[in-house]
């Protein structure tokens, strides 16, 4: 935050620092209500969570859900479609757009000159996901946070300062 920017990644960070204490202690207090100060002067902007669209994301999760649903329905196999994307994805280029004539553009592309390698990529995590053994059963997903002391002070903002994450 020294260059005046509460980037997503920071902000979860507080959140998790938030919910993970019962009772603030008074320095954890003063130093949210430096940061909430500082976000309602501007000298601190929080950055947009997403100002861009990976269009490839959306490619593979098509292809992903159009094969799963191929392999669930011939076999017993029950995938993760999650674990195939992230596979797929992982090895593949992404196509950042920031614009909805980018992400036309993104996706005509792909679709002429990538649609064999996503596919292909698709199928390999396919094949990876069916004959994986069940390592950490005990794993959990990323999931979506409840509503902490992170999403108050956010409603807070947006609510006094509506302009806030607006400025560059």
């Amino acid at each position: 935050m020294l260059d005046g920017y509460l980037t997503p990644a920071m902000e979860t960070e507080v959140g998790r620092i938030c919910d993970s204490a019962f009772e603030l202690s008074v320095e954890e207090y003063m130093a949210l209500d430096r940061l909430m100060g500082a976000l309602l002067t501007g000298d601190v902007v929080a950055v947009p969570r997403k100002q861009f669209i990976n269009v490839m994301e959306e490619l593979v999760l098509s292809e992903a859900v159009a094969k799963v649903a191929e392999v669930e329905a011939s076999s017993n196999h029950i995938l993760d479609l999650g674990d195939i994307a992230a596979y797929a994805l992982n090895r593949l280029p992404p196509l950042y757009a920031t614009t909805e004539e980018g992400a036309v553009y993104q996706r005509e592309r792909a679709l002429a000159d990538l649609f064999p390698l996503i596919a292909q990529q698709v199928k390999e995590a396919i094949e990876r996901n069916v004959d994986r053994p069940e390592f950490f059963p005990e794993r959990s997903t990323i999931g979506q946070k409840g509503d902490g002391v992170l999403s108050q002070i956010s409603s807070l903002l947006q609510a006094y300062a509506p302009e806030f994450e607006s400025k560059s």
